[in-house]
C-alpha cells in the first residue's frame, strides 16, 4: 500500500466545528452519558444527592429532563433544519447551552440551595432558549404544522421550574404532581414526534409496506392530550384520567394500524413500535391509576411511571438516537452486534424494573439487574456513536476523499 491509500484510508480526526453543526451531536452523547451516570449513581451511590434535593426526587428529575428532555431537544434542534431549510442552533450558542445543561447538572449534586438556584437558572436557559430558537425557524420556514413545538418545550421548562421549585419547598405530594405535569409534557411532545417519523421511517425502510399516517387521530391524540396537561394543572384528576385514557386508546389503535407484524425483521423498527406501545399502555395504566383500577401494582405511581418513563420514552429513545445519528451523519441505517445488543438490554431493563415492583424478596436483586441492563444498553450506544458524533459525515469524508474505517458486521436484521 503506498502512502496515499495509507492516508485515505485512516479515519478522519475529530472536528469540534462538525461536533458543534448540528444540535444532536453533543445533546445525543450528553443525555445518554448522563443516563447512565444518574442510574449509576440513583441505584449504588445515592449518598452522593445532596440537599435540598432528595433522592427520589433528585432521580426522577433527572430522568425526565436532565435525560429524556435532553435528547428530545437535541433531536428537536436537528429535525428543524430539516422541516424549515433553517438550522436553529450551531456553533457558539450550542456550546454555550451545552455548557449550561452540564453546569446544571454538576450544580444540583454540589448542593445547598445556592448551587441548586443556579442549577435551576442555568437549565431554564437551556430550555427557554432552545424553544426561542426553535420557534424562529418554524416561522422563517413557515412550518405552520411545526408551530406548537417549541411552546411544548417551553412548556418542558415551566414545569422543571414548578417541578424544582415544589423540590425546595420539601412537599412530596407537589413534587409528584409537578412531576406528572412535566411528563404529561413530554408524552405530548413524544407523541407528536412519534407518529409522525415512525410510519415515515417503517415505509422506508420495508420495501412495499404501505402504512396510514393517521394524521385525523393524531390531532384528536394531540388535543386531548393538551387538555390532560390543563386538568392536571387544575386539579381536575377525573378529567385528566379520562383525557389521558383517551390518548392512550389511540395510541394502541394507531400501533395496531402500522402492521407491527411486518417490521419484526427489522430491529431499527421493532424497537420505535415497542416504545410507541408502552408509551400507549402506560397512559392507559396512569388514567386506571387516577380512576383507581388496576389492583395494588398500579396503585403505586411508580408503575405507570416507569411503564411510560422506561417502557415508553426510554426505548423509544435509544432506537431514535441510533437512526437519526446514523441518518444525520450520512451512514447506513444497518445495526452492528453491539447496538442490537443495547436494544435488548434495554427492554430486558424494561422488564426488570416492573417486576421489580411487584410485592417480592427480589426487589433490591431486580433493581440492581435493571441498573446493570440500562447501563450495558447506554454504554453499548456510547462507545459505538461517540466517535461517529464527533466526525464528519461520512459522505463528506468520501469526498474529501478520505473514507471512514470500516464498519463492524452488521448484525442480521430479524
Amino acid at each position: 500500500m503506498n502512502e496515499q491509500s495509507s492516508v485515505r484510508a485512516t479515519a478522519p480526526a475529530p472536528d469540534f466545528s462538525v461536533f458543534l453543526s448540528l444540535g444532536f451531536r453533543p445533546l445525543y452523547i450528553c443525555g445518554c452519558a448522563w443516563a447512565l451516570i444518574s442510574v449509576a449513581i440513583w441505584i449504588f451511590a445515592p449518598a452522593l444527592i445532596p440537599a435540598p434535593f432528595f433522592a427520589v426526587a433528585w432521580h426522577a428529575h433527572e430522568m425526565l429532563w436532565g435525560f429524556i428532555a435532553t435528547i428530545a431537544v437535541g433531536f428537536l434542534l436537528t429535525a428543524s433544519a430539516t422541516w424549515t431549510g433553517f438550522n436553529p442552533m450551531k456553533g457558539l450558542p450550542l456550546a454555550l447551552i451545552t455548557l449550561f445543561w452540564l453546569c446544571a447538572r454538576l450544580a444540583y449534586l454540589f448542593g445547598g440551595d445556592a448551587a441548586f438556584l443556579t442549577g435551576l437558572a442555568l437549565e431554564s436557559l437551556f430550555f427557554g432558549y432552545s424553544a426561542v430558537c426553535l420557534l424562529k425557524v418554524m416561522l422563517q420556514g413557515k412550518s405552520r404544522r411545526n408551530y406548537g413545538i417549541p411552546f411544548l418545550v417551553l412548556g418542558l421548562g415551566a414545569s422543571n421550574v414548578l417541578f424544582l421549585l415544589a423540590t425546595l419547598q420539601g412537599d412530596y405530594l407537589l413534587v409528584i404532581e409537578r412531576f406528572n405535569t412535566g411528563m404529561l409534557f413530554m408524552a405530548v411532545l413524544t407523541i407528536l414526534i412519534a407518529r409522525r417519523v415512525i410510519p415515515f421511517f417503517a415505509g422506508r425502510m420495508v420495501p412495499g409496506l404501505d402504512i396510514p399516517m393517521l394524521a385525523g387521530s393524531g390531532r384528536v391524540q394531540l388535543v386531548v392530550g393538551s387538555l390532560a396537561i390543563i386538568a392536571g394543572l387544575s386539579g381536575l384528576q377525573t378529567a385528566m384520567a379520562a383525557a389521558l385514557a383517551v390518548v392512550g386508546a389511540i395510541g394502541l389503535y394507531q400501533f395496531w394500524r402500522w402492521k407491527p407484524h411486518a417490521v419484526l425483521h427489522k430491529p431499527m423498527l421493532w424497537i420505535l413500535y415497542f416504545g410507541y406501545l408502552g408509551l400507549g399502555l402506560g397512559l392507559l395504566a396512569a388514567a386506571a391509576h387516577l380512576f383507581g383500577l388496576g389492583g395494588s401494582f398500579l396503585a403505586r405511581d411508580a408503575a405507570h411511571v416507569h411503564i411510560i418513563g422506561m417502557g415508553g420514552f426510554a426505548v423509544l429513545i435509544i432506537g431514535m438516537v441510533t437512526r437519526t445519528a446514523l441518518g444525520h451523519t450520512g451512514r447506513p441505517l444497518a445495526l452492528d452486534a453491539a447496538m442490537l445488543a443495547s436494544y435488548w438490554f434495554m427492554v430486558l431493563a424494561v422488564f426488570l424494573r416492573l417486576a421489580a415492583l411487584l410485592p417480592t424478596s427480589f426487589a433490591g436483586p431486580l433493581l440492581h439487574a435493571t441498573a446493570t441492563a440500562w447501563i450495558l444498553s447506554m454504554g453499548l450506544y456510547l462507545y459505538r456513536y461517540i466517535p461517529i458524533l464527533i466526525r464528519p459525515r461520512a459522505d463528506a469524508m468520501q469526498q474529501s476523499g478520505t473514507r471512514p474505517a470500516a464498519p463492524r458486521k452488521a448484525a442480521p436484521q430479524r
